[in-house]
């Protein structure tokens, strides 16, 4: 049996095919590919930044100069050809079906002549068809605005915000509308934002400034202070931004204003012992021992006085971080304020005749941190004792209401004007500076009385009338169990 011939290729015919077969399949899929991804639209992630733009893809690289050039005279050439060609065969049918010579020269000539000249006019206007078609045109970056992400990215935007596009505003999110009003869509943003800083700002800013913020004072009313922040886009448009400020400054104001008077209220007693231990050391035992007694009774007070509002501002500090924190724990409130009276009538300076309570024989169970509500109810009635008219009553009263229950405290003072009413809870505030030194107040009593209040989801309410006294008032909720 004869062996079978084995067909041998050549080895620089393998490593030549081969290649080129592989190369072939690789540019299809490459073509394909590009013809896909052709003026799509890059959309990335929106983020917070305002000067990301939306751009459009880089489109393909673009046909050589000398290339296209060639291809148009190719595509003269050959369609003067074809046409030269179909006048020399009608030529020839009309020489065979027996026409004049002259008359089909002529005729030749005439459509040679005619050819060249429509072919001469249009083909400009077919090159740069082609040349449209085959070449990708010059791409111009899309509205960001007008993009639906960006659409949703505005109304997912708490603070107001606007998009502008050659000085109008082309949208805006709810919280721009509910500023500056809803006229303001397709109006001019430097009249939308009335403010000169704004004005002058909006009508600088190009379309290659970098982001700018601006502080807008007493906008849109007086004391208040709004920031404004302008990113340009590469298009012409631009994004503003706009944010509250307001809340942050008073919390700053509220912030230098306790340094200022925790370091007051602490140097007035400071300055009060330094200058009577100096007048004690200079007496150098001249001094009677009324006098010596008078003076170190002072700075006993003083000292005293000072340890107080340190002891309340460690408190108010340690309400304030535990703000968030809601209690777990049951306890009763009845039996802690019962324990705040005993303790105030056994002071030395308290007046224990005066307290009338009624609380009753039921317990009062509700959720609650026992030290703080201790503590309130301690500030309350050293409160009434304090300003209340002595050998008035105080009265401490505990009634419940439904599924609350109430804590009040009445004295028969000279009472509050309506004024001052709001502002007592503020720290350091005082109706009568002279009158709280007297009695030895800090000023932050019922600052830290209404931290716990709110810590504890009670109501606080304060009712005064000049004359006839005060009542403060707060309602707890009870616990599931009461």
């Amino acid at each position: 049996m004869a062996a079978r011939r084995r067909r041998i290729i050549p080895i620089d015919r393998i490593r030549r095919d081969v290649p080129v077969f592989h190369d072939r399949r690789i540019t299809q899929r490459r073509s394909e590919e590009k013809q896909k991804t052709r003026g799509s639209l890059l959309v990335s992630r929106f983020d917070t930044s305002p000067a990301k733009a939306l751009t459009c893809a880089k489109p393909i690289a673009r046909i050589p100069r000398f290339v296209r050039s060639g291809r148009r005279m190719f595509d003269r050439l050959s369609s003067l050809v074809i046409a030269l060609t179909l006048i020399a065969i009608a030529a020839i049918f009309a020489a065979l079906a027996g026409g004049d010579p002259p008359t089909i020269a002529m005729m030749a000539v005439a459509g040679f002549a005619a050819t060249f000249t429509v072919y001469s006019a249009l083909p400009p206007a077919l090159s740069a068809t082609r040349a449209q078609r085959t070449s990708p045109a010059e791409t111009r970056p899309l509205s960001l605005l007008r993009h639906p992400d960006f659409a949703r990215w505005v109304d997912q935007e708490k603070d107001p915000l606007l998009g502008v596009a050659d000085n109008v505003v082309a949208i805006a999110n709810d919280a721009a509308i509910r500023l500056l009003g809803r006229h303001i869509v397709g109006a001019d943003i430097r009249t939308a934002i009335r403010h000169p800083l704004a004005t002058e700002w909006l009508s600088r800013i190009d379309g290659d400034a970098p982001l700018e913020t601006i502080d807008l004072v007493d906008y849109p009313r007086p004391g208040q202070r709004w920031t404004m922040r302008i990113a340009a886009l590469s298009n012409g448009e631009r994004i503003v931004f706009l944010s509250d400020r307001s809340a942050i400054d008073a919390a700053d104001r509220m912030r230098s204003d306790f340094v200022a008077n925790a370091s007051h209220e602490l140097r007035t007693p400071l300055a009060a012992i330094i200058g009577y231990v100096e007048t004690l050391q200079d007496m150098n035992g001249e001094d009677d021992g009324a006098t010596r007694r008078r003076f170190l009774s002072i700075i006993e007070r003083e000292a005293r006085r000072m340890q107080q509002l340190v002891i309340d501002l460690l408190s108010i500090s340690r309400v304030e971080a535990d703000r968030f924190r809601r209690p777990t724990a049951e306890v009763d409130l009845a039996a802690i304020v019962r324990h705040t009276i005993t303790q105030l009538q056994d002071s030395e300076s308290a007046r224990p005749k005066d307290i009338v309570a009624a609380l009753g024989t039921e317990a009062m169970p509700m959720l609650g941190d026992e030290a703080q509500l201790g503590q309130l109810a301690h500030n309350i009635i050293s409160n009434a004792l304090k300003y209340g008219r002595p050998g008035t009553p105080v009265t401490v009263e505990l009634l419940r209401e439904g599924a609350r229950v109430r804590l009040s405290v009445s004295d028969e003072g000279d009472g509050i004007a309506p004024d001052h009413i709001p502002r007592l809870t503020e720290r350091f505030y005082r109706v009568d500076e002279a009158r709280s030194r007297s009695v030895g107040g800090t000023g932050l009593g019922l600052a830290i009385v209404k931290h716990i209040s709110e810590r504890h989801q009670g109501q606080l309410h304060i009712d005064s009338e000049p004359g006839k006294g005060t009542s403060v008032s707060i309602s707890f909720p009870l616990a599931a169990s009461a």
